[in-house]
């Protein structure tokens, strides 16, 4: 037992640092500050939010892009601040760990100062919610969140700390006199596969004539979105990712199709429909893929699941096979298969899938094109994916993209997708997840240049979206990471305006208008730099002084209203507008 004393929080900061974890977001509060100081003590860098939910949408896109966890740590109050957030990263499988600083243990239930039943309400939210009970235990409650965020199925955490274990003395060797005696972090544990299943699928692989990936969270979390492409090059295998997620690989990826979405990428209901095998890795069977059914999956498809935890699994009960098994092993088997010549698919069906691509690309160009000149000659707004393409012109292969907002969403996933076919190549994309949340953008693209300082970062935001998180732009001021943010100002919530105009007998939209706001005089009242761009061609020389400003800057477009296809396609019927 040691004779030095420390305060619970500086045991916490301790515990995070075992596991290497290098970042910690926040809005400093005092129930968290001996937490703090043990941060700071450690040499664990602490970035300061504006506002709690910044704080988790930060950690999580450090999370997504570096594959690392990282801590979100707030106050009570904060904790409810921090939700939407958590429910951000819960929905992409990111395992953030959420901390919480929390009204008094001893007296917990009598209305204590703040007193807040967080971890009711982080539980279905999070793998795992807790309050940790005793502070000579907070090791193993540190290291318990942290295996479960991490392995299998990973996911954020929430950990309650109480306010009298936060600020109380403890030897600083506590929880180190049992098992286990290290608490640094360990290896994810991978699953490895049934033989039976696996021989099973491995044969209706080797038989099919027409098969597709599609591909999900789980490659990402697995580091094996590699293997997935050198799977289906040298196997002729076309590749799709599942909507709102990281993208796997990069759209210029010749194996890769596009979204399995046959309103954003409508090629993939011709895949799904003419193929005999979907090997979905990684991927859930939830609305996005019409829970397994027809007519998305046709009956004479044979659907199997690939992914790495039990609880995945348990979600992909309408699979014809499920199988437990990292996604990286199970593509290791497949490359076996080419390795000892017994997987033989002739390219005729990639090139189909590639010809289908081609001509969906060439009809879109040409009616954007008509749609621009147009534009031009009337004195027209721009359009949105005319929008989303120029900016992806603007970029190099080492710069990041990211995307907030509904129809600006839709319409730069299908610019994202014909840029890349064209040979563009990006550092990275990132974009809200499942949940289709404002807001994430502008704390999305300060997490991807705070992590790729010398890459340039441009966020295309709608404004509805920008105004749900925009003043999180004081984070890129603060932090000293310069970001662009495009405005794609239509006037209002586009996306959900074109809605009710389906939904309403009325055939008009209700509260869903903005008035005209000067987003690029914010940028300037904050010290950024600051424009307002009304033609298409005035776009490039102000993304350009933009750039050469070395500031935070902003790009207010006034853009095009235009319905998005999967807009269109999803509510052409008043008893059915809506997304799902």
């Amino acid at each position: 037992m040691s004779e030095k004393k420390i305060r619970g929080g500086a045991l916490v900061a301790r515990a995070i640092k075992d596991k290497g974890i290098e970042n910690v977001f926040t809005l400093s509060g005092g129930f968290c500050n001996p937490a703090l100081e043990g941060f700071m003590e450690s040499q664990i860098n602490v970035i300061n939010c504006p506002h709690e939910q910044i704080a988790g949408h930060l950690a999580d896109g450090h999370t997504r892009i570096t594959r690392k966890p990282s801590v979100c740590i707030v106050g009570p109050e904060g904790f409810a601040n921090a939700v939407p957030a958590m429910m951000e990263a819960w929905g992409e499988r990111s395992p953030v760990i959420f901390i919480t600083g929390s009204s008094s243990l001893k007296r917990q239930g009598s209305g204590g100062f703040k007193e807040i039943d967080d971890v009711s309400i982080a539980a279905p939210l999070t793998k795992y919610s807790a309050s940790i009970t005793d502070g000579n235990r907070i090791r193993e409650f540190v290291d318990k969140a942290y295996r479960i965020a991490t392995n299998g199925y990973p996911g954020a955490v929430h950990l309650s700390v109480p306010v009298d274990i936060m600020f109380s003395s403890f030897d600083d060797d506590a929880g180190l006199d049992e098992r286990p005696f290290s608490h640094q972090k360990k290896p994810i544990a991978k699953a490895w596969p049934d033989p039976d299943y696996l021989n099973e699928i491995l044969n209706l692989a080797i038989n099919a004539i027409t098969p597709i990936f599609i591909g999900g969270h789980g490659v990402w979390w697995s580091n094996a979105e590699k293997k997935l492409e050198e799977v289906g090059l040298k196997l002729n295998i076309p590749i799709f990712n599942i909507p709102y997620h990281q993208k796997l690989l990069g759209e210029e990826a010749d194996t890769y199709m596009g979204l399995a979405d046959i309103h954003q990428y409508p090629p993939s209901k011709m895949a799904l429909h003419e193929s005999d095998l979907v090997l979905m890795i990684g991927s859930r069977l939830d609305n996005q893929m019409n829970f397994g059914n027809p007519p998305l999956f046709p009956k004479s498809t044979k659907l199997v699941c690939i992914n790495g935890s039990h609880e995945e699994i348990e979600l992909n009960r309408a699979a014809d096979i499920n199988l437990l098994c990292d996604p990286g092993v199970f593509l290791e088997k497949l490359l076996e298969l080419k390795q000892t010549n017994k997987l033989k698919l002739k390219k005729v069906w990639f090139d189909k899938n590639k010809l289908e691509k081609q001509n969906w690309i060439k009809k879109t160009l040409d009616d954007l094109e008509k749609e621009t000149n147009k534009a031009k000659k009337d004195g027209g707004k721009i359009h949105p994916l005319q929008l989303a393409l120029d900016i992806q012109d603007f970029l190099n292969e080492k710069d990041w993209l990211v995307i907030d907002g509904g129809n600006t969403h839709f319409w730069s996933e299908i610019a994202i997708n014909i840029a890349g076919f064209k040979g563009k190549k990006l550092g990275g994309i990132l974009h809200p997840g499942t949940f289709s949340m404002l807001g994430v953008g502008v704390p999305f693209a300060i997490s991807a240049k705070n992590i790729n300082p010398d890459s340039n970062v441009i966020l295309i935001s709608g404004d509805g979206a920008f105004l749900s998180g925009g003043l999180s732009i004081e984070a890129a001021f603060q932090e000293k990471k310069p970001i662009i943010v495009v405005i794609d100002n239509n006037g209002g919530l586009d996306c959900i305006s074109q809605q009710q105009e389906r939904l309403f007998e009325s055939g008009k939209h209700f509260a869903t208008d903005f008035r005209d706001i000067p987003f690029h005089s914010i940028f300037e009242g904050f010290g950024g730099y600051g424009e307002l761009v009304t033609k298409r061609e005035e776009l490039g020389p102000a993304l350009d002084r933009a750039l050469k400003s070395g500031k935070t800057a902003c790009i207010n477009v006034k853009a095009k209203g235009v319905i998005s296809p999967i807009v269109a396609a999803v509510s052409d019927k008043r008893d059915k507008a809506s997304i799902e």
